[in-house]
C-alpha cells in the first residue's frame, strides 16, 4: 500500500507556468518542489501545451481547425473507425493483458511537452519519494471540445469513452515513465477539472452529476491499481460531497477564494479524511495578482490555521487535519507574469516549510 502519510504539509504545484524557457521553468521546480517535483505546462512557449490540446495527441477523431485556431473532433476522418478499433484493442492489451509496451503509442511527445524529459531526468537524479504528473480531467475535456458542427462531444457516448480511455492511458504512461527512472518514487497524477464548477448550472443542466463522477472514478481506480496516487483539482465552487465519491486520494481546491463554500461540506470532508483522503489547500493566490503581491507567508499561515479551526468543528482533531493536508497555489500560474509566478512558487514552498515547523 502506498504510504500517503509522509505527504503531510508538503507543497505541490498545479501545473502551468508562464515561462517561455524550459531551463527557467525547471529551475523553479528544482528549487521549490524537491519533495514533489512536477513537469510544468508552458503554453506561452508552445500552443500544444495548452491544457485543452496537450493530451489530444494520437486521440481518435482529433483534428485541428487552423483557420479558427482551435482543436475539434472530426468523426468524418477517413481514419476514424480504424483509429477507434485500434484504441479498443490497445486498451484490452494494456489493461487486461498488462502489456505496458503498448503505452508508447500514448506518450506525451516533446512536441506536446518541452519539460517532461527534463522532469524525468530530475526524478532519476534525485529519487524523490513522490513525483507529480497531470492530465486534463475527462469531464472538462469532453465538455469543452466540440465536433465539426460545434456540438459538445460530451453528448456523444462513444467519444466520451474515447476521451476517458485515452486520458487513462496518458496517466499510465506517466506512471510507467516515473517508475522506470526511479522505481521507489510514487507518482501522483492530477486530474484537472475546472469545468466541474459549472455542473448543476444552466450550462450543463441536462448532465447528471453522477456521470462525471463515474468518468473520474474510472481513471482514479486505474491510477491507484498501477501504484499511483490519484488527485483531482477544481479551482471553482463545486459539489465536494459528490466529488469525494470519485475515490480520488487527494482533493485540491482554491482555498484562497472558495474556502467558505468548501466548508459547507465539512461533514463529507471529515469522512473523506477519516477514510485516508488528503486535502491539498490552494492557499497561494494565482488568480488575483493584487492578492499575490500583498500576501506573505505569515498572512497565509494565519489563513490556513483559521481554516483548520473551522474544519475541526466537524469533530476532527486539528493535528489530524494538518497531518492530512498539502499546500498548493490556488490554480495554475500561466496567466501571471514570470516574476509573479516565481513569487507564487516560492511562497508555496516557504508556506509549506513554515507550517511543517
Amino acid at each position: 500500500m502506498t504510504d500517503k502519510g509522509s505527504l503531510s504539509l508538503l507543497c505541490m504545484a498545479i501545473g502551468s507556468l508562464p515561462h517561455q524557457n524550459v531551463d527557467e521553468a525547471m529551475s523553479l521546480v528544482k528549487e521549490n518542489f524537491k519533495d514533489i517535483p512536477f513537469w510544468p505546462q508552458l503554453s506561452k512557449m508552445n500552443k500544444n501545451e495548452n491544457m485543452m490540446v496537450q493530451f489530444l495527441e494520437n486521440m481518435p477523431a482529433y483534428d485541428f481547425d487552423y483557420e479558427n485556431d482551435k482543436p475539434f473532433f472530426n468523426m468524418e476522418k477517413n481514419s476514424y473507425i480504424q483509429e477507434l478499433e485500434q484504441l479498443f484493442l490497445d486498451w484490452e492489451d494494456i489493461i487486461l493483458n498488462n502489456n505496458m509496451t503498448v503505452l508508447d503509442k500514448y506518450a506525451i511527445s516533446k512536441n506536446y511537452s518541452g519539460t517532461f524529459s527534463y522532469f524525468l531526468n530530475f526524478v532519476e537524479n534525485t529519487k524523490p519519494k513522490f513525483a507529480k504528473g497531470q492530465i486534463i480531467g475527462p469531464f472538462t475535456l469532453s465538455t469543452s471540445m466540440t465536433d465539426k458542427s460545434g456540438r459538445s462531444v460530451y453528448y456523444d457516448v462513444t467519444l466520451r469513452e474515447v476521451i476517458t480511455k485515452v486520458l487513462t492511458l496518458k496517466a499510465l504512461w506517466q506512471i510507467r515513465e516515473i517508475k522506470r527512472v526511479s522505481p521507489k518514487t510514487t507518482p501522483i497524477i492530477f486530474l484537472d477539472e475546472p469545468s466541474l464548477s459549472q455542473l448543476r448550472t444552466s450550462a450543463y443542466v441536462t448532465i447528471s452529476p453522477d456521470e462525471p463522477v463515474e468518468q473520474i472514478k474510472s481513471i482514479s481506480d486505474i491510477i491507484k491499481a498501477h501504484g499511483g496516487i490519484s488527485a483531482v483539482h477544481c479551482c471553482g465552487r463545486c459539489d465536494w460531497g459528490n466529488l469525494i465519491k470519485t475515490g480520488c486520494d487527494i482533493i485540491n481546491f482554491d482555498a484562497y477564494n472558495h474556502s467558505e463554500h468548501f466548508l459547507l461540506f465539512s461533514k463529507n470532508v471529515a469522512d473523506f479524511l477519516k477514510n485516508g483522503g488528503k486535502i491539498a489547500w490552494g492557499l497561494v493566490p494565482t488568480l488575483n495578482e493584487n492578492a499575490l503581491e500583498t500576501e506573505t507567508v505569515i498572512s497565509l499561515a494565519d489563513r490556513f490555521n483559521d481554516l483548520v479551526e473551522k474544519l475541526a468543528l466537524s469533530g476532527l482533531d486539528k493535528s489530524f487535519i494538518k497531518q492530512n493536508s498539502l499546500i498548493t497555489p490556488s490554480c495554475g500560474a500561466a496567466v501571471l507574469s514570470s516574476k509573479l509566478a516565481e513569487k507564487a512558487m516560492v511562497l508555496t514552498n516557504n508556506l509549506s516549510k513554515t507550517l511543517r515547523k
